[in-house]
């Protein structure tokens, strides 16, 4: 499986909080979710959504969406769906210092994210079981003001249970839109 390198990450992290929209961009776990839901998903996004979610931008910059960060969700893209494809389980990314929660949530976001913004198309398939599998992921997002969602962020237990979930929730949702009975 070829996940992307560490240069191909920094070359990513330096895009995504370049100026002016670097305040508003996701860091590259981030990214990494929004991809994952473009893979996942019953659509597969372009570079330039991708990149409009990323970085929280309403339009292309004038340059277009740098090479650079095309080549490496392409990259992911094909891994992450070689992966699914041959049935094994995603491993999402940790941070090799830092705080594994924080990324887990920013992940979280950006997968939330990529669903909010064509939640419809995904409702499609199955409302009830999309929303039941999407739980975990939104409870550890951050995006939303739920109590229920509180509760489990404010419990280590709980959070750890819903993050445990995460990746057989991803394998059903994507058996769900891309292996119809």
């Amino acid at each position: 499986m070829s996940m992307l390198t560490d240069k191909e990450i920094d070359a990513l992290e330096d895009i995504l909080f370049a100026e002016p929209w670097g305040d508003e961009a996701l860091d590259f776990f981030g990214l990494h979710g929004v991809v994952c839901a473009s893979v996942i998903g019953p659509e597969r996004l372009t570079d330039a959504q991708i990149f409009l979610l990323a970085t929280g931008l309403d339009s292309l910059p004038d340059q277009g969406v740098p090479a650079i960060f095309s080549q490496a969700v392409s990259k992911l893209s094909n891994s992450l769906q070689s992966s699914l494809d041959m049935g094994d389980t995603l491993e999402l990314p940790e941070p090799e210092d830092g705080d594994p929660m924080n990324a887990l949530e920013n992940w979280c976001a950006g997968f939330v994210d990529t669903f909010v913004e064509h939640e419809d198309k995904w409702l499609d398939a199955n409302e009830e079981e999309v929303a039941d599998l999407m739980v975990p992921m939104m409870a550890l997002s951050g995006l939303f003001e739920d109590e229920d969602f509180a509760k489990v962020k404010a419990s280590e237990k709980l959070a750890q249970q819903m993050a445990d979930a995460i990746p057989d929730s991803l394998t059903d949702l994507y058996l769900l839109f891309h292996a119809p009975e």
